[in-house]
């Protein structure tokens, strides 16, 4: 047993002889492991030596039984990544886990997770953000059950389970509301209402939530066409006779919007996306609707609104927001030298807004709070 200073850190090493040759396992850095608890995995080894078995196997078992809840999750999540569609169900799981579950669950071993740490993660935005309480709880779970298959826990105790565990303890899903109040609303008060719409059922829910997220005009949205959509470059190209301007419009889909549309295609019309009914296009006042009995007072050309006032305070180029909003620049000089499209910052830019948006805000979007996205 010796301490080795390394480059980066000191470390526990066992090292032993065998046939002539000399060989050594690292036992954990010196911070980690404590003296005492080096020697014992030493004694281990030397027994298992003794005994004519691999110091390897010893140690893989020894990992496995110290795995913490955060190794447990991201090790779920490679074994159920070949049976995911899309990459963006891995980017959810971690996000959501990171965010959550991870600075609360995350150095703490399976076995160790209680009622009380679940509820620890899940209170803060149980009632805020209902929808996205709901995946957390859901995801924390699984892992649980996962480490109970491999051996980390108990079977059939899940802290995280609904029935008989978290429902005493928290009001039920269905009748969690978050209070959102948009008669005068601004932007931050978006993810508030889009998380309210992500629990109503039905295409014009739907709707609701791709024009939130894209910054579209109602009719642009409800007219929209499969045949407008590319998902494989999440690309969404509105021809020049629906838009307003004129003007063919090419938009960005965030990787939120391309889920949504990846989930409405079961109940789509063979060329609109979000159909009326009898599979004709759908009303304005059905969304109108829809949104008022969540928002009363407010209106759908709103959320465009909304938008363009968060990328204006999180330091987005005013022209990247209006090339977002397809508006027609109307000084005559900088329109003869803005040439492109600014389609690739219009990427960034829709992909922070829809992680603001459902509540999922990246390092990028933290950034931009604090920064400047040029001018």
């Amino acid at each position: 047993m010796q301490a080795r200073n390394g480059r980066v850190s000191k470390s526990w090493v066992f090292r032993w002889a065998r046939d002539g040759k000399v060989f050594e396992r690292g036992l954990g850095a010196v911070d980690v492991r404590s003296l005492a608890e080096a020697r014992q995995v030493a004694a281990e080894l030397r027994k298992a030596l003794f005994h004519g078995q691999s110091p390897d196997e010893l140690l893989q078992r020894r990992r496995r039984k110290n795995k913490t809840f955060s190794e447990c999750a991201l090790e779920l999540i490679e074994s159920k990544r070949p049976g995911w569609k899309t990459k963006n169900k891995v980017r959810q799981w971690t996000q959501t886990l990171r965010d959550y579950a991870f600075p609360v669950l995350g150095n703490k071993a399976p076995a160790e997770v209680t009622t009380n740490d679940v509820l620890a993660v899940l209170k803060p935005i149980w009632t805020t953000k209902p929808s996205t309480a709901q995946y957390v709880r859901d995801r924390i779970a699984a892992v649980l059950d996962y480490a109970a298959v491999i051996g980390l826990r108990q079977k059939g105790d899940n802290p995280a389970q609904w029935k008989g565990k978290l429902e005493l303890a928290l009001p039920s899903p269905r009748k969690v509301r978050p209070v959102v109040h948009f008669a005068a609303a601004d932007w931050k008060e978006v993810p508030a209402l889009y998380s309210c719409l992500s629990e109503k059922p039905g295409i014009p829910s739907l709707c609701l939530q791709f024009i939130i997220l894209t910054a579209v005009r109602s009719n642009e949205a409800r007219g929209a066409s499969w045949q407008e959509i590319d998902l494989n470059d999440a690309v969404w190209t509105i021809p020049a006779q629906r838009m307003k301007n004129g003007r063919t419009h090419k938009i960005p889909l965030s990787p939120v919007a391309v889920d949504l549309l990846m989930s409405v295609q079961p109940w789509s019309s063979d060329s609109l996306i979000f159909p009326g009914a009898p599979k004709g296009t759908m009303s304005g006042a059905t969304l109108l609707k829809l949104l008022r009995t969540v928002a009363p007072g407010a209106t759908v050309h709103g959320f465009r609104s909304s938008f363009r006032v968060w990328a204006e305070e999180h330091g987005y180029a005013s022209s990247v927001a209006e090339a977002a909003l397809a508006h027609t620049n109307t000084n005559a000089t900088e329109a003869a030298y803005q040439r492109s499209d600014l389609f690739a910052r219009r990427r960034e830019l829709m992909d922070a807004w829809a992680a603001f948006v459902t509540g999922h805000a990246t390092q990028r979007l933290a950034a931009a709070a604090g920064g400047s996205h040029g001018q």
